[in-house]
C-alpha cells in the first residue's frame, strides 16, 4: 500500500475498513474530557469486549438458579466448558484443536511443559533463550535447571544481537547449537520479542533446535492473536500463551497450551499429572490409577475457573465474527501505516527498532529513545496516549486491529510530533 501524510487519507482507510464497526464492540479508555483516549497498550493489557459482562453474568445466574448442577446443566455446562473455547483457540494459534487447552497461567504452563520437555543428562543439560527474553521466562527457566541440579551459569545459553544491533539472527543461534553440540536440551524462544517486537520464525528455530536433538518450545505472551504461528506446521513441541493481551480477557486470566500431536499419547513423557487431565470416562471414578487424556487436555490439573473462562469465550467469539486472517491484514497495514507515518517526522529522537519486514513483527513497533528520555512517553501519556515505557529506553506503540483506527494513528502522531517540536 502506498501512505499519504494526510488526515483525510486515514478517514479514507477507516471508511473502507471492513473490520471499524469492531471497535464499537469495545470499551474504549476515556479521557476526562469524556474523549476516547489513544490506546496502543493491548500488548500489556487487551481491552474489554462489551459482551463479556454478559457472558460472566450469564454463569453467575446459572450458579445462583443450579448451584452445582450447573456443572451438567447449565446453558453452557461447566464441566466441559474449556472445550468451548477449544476450535476458536486453535485457529487463531494455527493449531488442530486437541492440541490446544486453555489451562493455569502462561508461566505455571511453561513449568509444567518443561517437567515434560526438559529432562536433562549429565551431558545434555543445557536451555538456549533470547537474551531479552520477558524476564518470567528467564526466571522460570533458571529455576527448572537449578531444581535439576545444575548452574544457571553454565547451563543457561543466551541468543542475543550482535553489538550495535537490536535483533537476533539466525546464524547466531545455528552457532550456539553448533559450539554446544549434544549439550542442548531444550530451545524456548518468545515467538515475539516483548521488547524489540521482532517476531521468530518458529518453523525455522524449530529445524534448528530438532536437528541437534532438542526440544523447541515457544512462549506467544507477545504472540498469541497479534500474528499467526501456525503452531502445527512448525513442528514446536510445545508452546504457551497468555490470554490478557491481544486476546482480551482480562487482566491475570487464563493461558492457553499447545503440545504437537506426535506426543499426545506418548506414555514416557513425564507430567505433573492433575484430576481434570485424567480420562473423562473414568475422572469421577475417583479410585482409578491416572489415565491422561489424549493430547493438550493431559495436562490439565485442576477444575477451571468458569468466570475467567466466560471472559475468554466473549473474546474469542469476536475473533470468529471478525477472523484472524482479516485482523492480520489489518494489522500489517496500520502498522505499516504508523512506520510511514514515524518516518516522515524525520527526528532523530526516534529510532524504530522493529523489523521493517511485517513478516518478521505484529503490530508493536518500538521506538528506542535517544538519551532514554523517559519525559517524552510521560507527556504522552499526559495527552491521552496510552502506551508503556520499557527500560532502558523503549515506547512500545501497539495498534491493534480490532479496535484501533488509522485515525488513531495518525492522531497520535499528531500528538508526537507537536511534543517533539516542544523539545
Amino acid at each position: 500500500m502506498i501512505y499519504e501524510n494526510s488526515l483525510q487519507f486515514a478517514e479514507k482507510l477507516d471508511q473502507n475498513d471492513s473490520l471499524k464497526h469492531f471497535r464499537n464492540e469495545f470499551y474504549i479508555p476515556k479521557k476526562e474530557n469524556g474523549e476516547d483516549k489513544i490506546y496502543f497498550c493491548g500488548n500489556s493489557l487487551g481491552l474489554q469486549a462489551k459482551q463479556t459482562q454478559d457472558y460472566i453474568q450469564k454463569e453467575l445466574k446459572d450458579w445462583a438458579k443450579l448451584g452445582v448442577d450447573g456443572h451438567t446443566d447449565a446453558e453452557h455446562a461447566w464441566k466441559p466448558y474449556h472445550e468451548f473455547l477449544t476450535n476458536s483457540m486453535s485457529k487463531i494459534v494455527g493449531a488442530k484443536p486437541e492440541e490446544v487447552v486453555i489451562m493455569n497461567t502462561l508461566t505455571t504452563n511453561l513449568h509444567l511443559m518443561m517437567v515434560s520437555f526438559y529432562q536433562p543428562t549429565h551431558k545434555r543439560h543445557k536451555i538456549i533463550i533470547e537474551s531479552d527474553a520477558f524476564p518470567s521466562d528467564k526466571y522460570a527457566v533458571e529455576s527448572q535447571i537449578k531444581h535439576h541440579g545444575f548452574d544457571p551459569s553454565d547451563s543457561l545459553l543466551l541468543w542475543q544481537p550482535r553489538e550495535g544491533e537490536n535483533l537476533c539472527r539466525y546464524e547466531d543461534l545455528e552457532k550456539i547449537l553448533d559450539d554446544n553440540k549434544d549439550e542442548v536440551a531444550l530451545v524456548m524462544i518468545g515467538s515475539t520479542n516483548y521488547y524489540s517486537g521482532q517476531s521468530f520464525n518458529l518453523k525455522k528455530i524449530t529445524e534448528l533446535g530438532h536437528q541437534h536433538n532438542a526440544k523447541v518450545g515457544f512462549d506467544l505472551a507477545h504472540g498469541a492473536g497479534n500474528i499467526q504461528p501456525n503452531l502445527h506446521e512448525s513442528n514446536a513441541d510445545f508452546a504457551v500463551w497468555c490470554t490478557y493481551k491481544y486476546l482480551n480477557s482480562g487482566p491475570g486470566s487464563l493461558g492457553g497450551c499447545f503440545v504437537h500431536e506426535r506426543h499426545a499419547n506418548n506414555p514416557k513423557l513425564n507430567r505433573f499429572a492433575g484430576w481434570w487431565g485424567h480420562d473423562k470416562a473414568t475422572r469421577f471414578n475417583m479410585r482409578k490409577d491416572f489415565s491422561p487424556i489424549p493430547g493438550a487436555e493431559g495436562w490439565q490439573l485442576s477444575n477451571p475457573p468458569i468466570l475467567s473462562m466466560a471472559a475468554i469465550r466473549a473474546s474469542l467469539d469476536v475473533f470468529e465474527k471478525a477472523g484472524f486472517e482479516n485482523l492480520r491484514k489489518k494489522s500489517v497495514q496500520l502498522t505499516g501505516f504508523l512506520e510511514f507515518l514515524v518516518k516522515e517526522l524525520n527526528n532523530d529522537k526516534i529510532n524504530i527498532i522493529t523489523p521493517e519486514n511485517p513478516e518478521e513483527r505484529g503490530c508493536q513497533l518500538s521506538f528506542q529513545i535517544k538519551d532514554a528520555d523517559k519525559s517524552l512517553f510521560e507527556k504522552l501519556t499526559e495527552a491521552g496516549v496510552v502506551a508503556d515505557w520499557r527500560e532502558p529506553d523503549v515506547i512500545r506503540i501497539a495498534p491493534t486491529p480490532l479496535y484501533n483506527s488509522y485515525k488513531d494513528v495518525y492522531n497520535f502522531i499528531q500528538i508526537l510530533k507537536k511534543l517533539l517540536n516542544e523539545k
